[in-house]
């Protein structure tokens, strides 16, 4: 009886082998379901892009609180620089790509 149940776990353990390596009915696509920071590419960044930008939560990862905080610092920054500009009448630094 104990012959028959180890022969059934090694064809168990084969079946499940062999799907895992696309034979048979192969396994669904992985999908990525984290959200992208989502920052534009065709533009250098403002302010509002960095105030607008979420990061996901992950087990190993930064702490929120501290990732927070430098993009609110940086993009006060931005927005300090874009008003500055806008009060001179200086070109704002795009550059053409």
């Amino acid at each position: 009886m104990m012959w028959l149940f180890a022969i059934l776990i090694v064809l168990a353990m084969g079946g499940i082998a062999m799907v895992a390596a696309g034979r048979g009915t192969p396994l669904q696509e992985a999908y990525d379901d984290r959200p992208d920071a989502l920052v534009p590419a065709d533009r250098p960044l403002r302010a509002a892009d960095l105030r607008a930008v979420r990061f996901p939560l992950a087990l190993r990862g930064y702490r929120m609180a501290e990732v927070d905080a430098l993009l609110a610092r940086i993009a006060g920054e931005l927005a300090a620089r874009e008003q500055a500009t806008e009060h001179s009448g200086e070109p704002t630094g795009e550059r053409p790509e």
